[in-house]
C-alpha cells in the first residue's frame, strides 16, 4: 500500500485549525500529521483527507450522514472511531 501524502498547503491549513493548549501537539505520523492530545490521536491527516476521531457511534452517524464524509485512512483498513471529513470543510 502507498501512503498518500498530503500538500503543504494542507499540512499548514490543518496545523492551524488544531487548537492551541496544553497537552495538545501536531506531529509527523507516516508521512502525514497527526494531532494528539495527551499522547492520544484526535485528528490527522491521510493525504489531503481529514479525520476526526469522535466520541460516540450517535455523533459519528450525525457526522456520516453528510454528503461527503466517510471512512478515514487506507480503503484497506480505515480507521475505526475515525471520519473523514468531506472536502467543502476547507470553506
Amino acid at each position: 500500500m502507498q501512503i498518500p501524502r498530503p500538500s503543504q498547503e494542507t499540512m499548514e491549513l490543518f496545523r492551524s485549525v488544531v487548537p492551541d493548549a496544553p497537552g495538545v501537539e501536531v506531529k509527523p505520523m507516516f508521512a502525514n500529521l497527526g494531532a494528539f492530545v495527551n499522547g492520544n490521536m484526535f485528528a490527522g491527516l491521510f493525504g489531503e483527507s481529514v479525520g476526526v476521531r469522535l466520541p460516540d457511534e450517535a455523533v459519528r452517524a450525525e457526522l456520516l450522514a453528510i454528503d461527503g464524509t466517510g471512512p478515514y485512512g487506507p480503503a484497506e483498513r480505515p480507521m475505526g472511531g475515525y471520519v473523514a471529513l468531506p472536502d467543502g470543510w476547507r470553506d
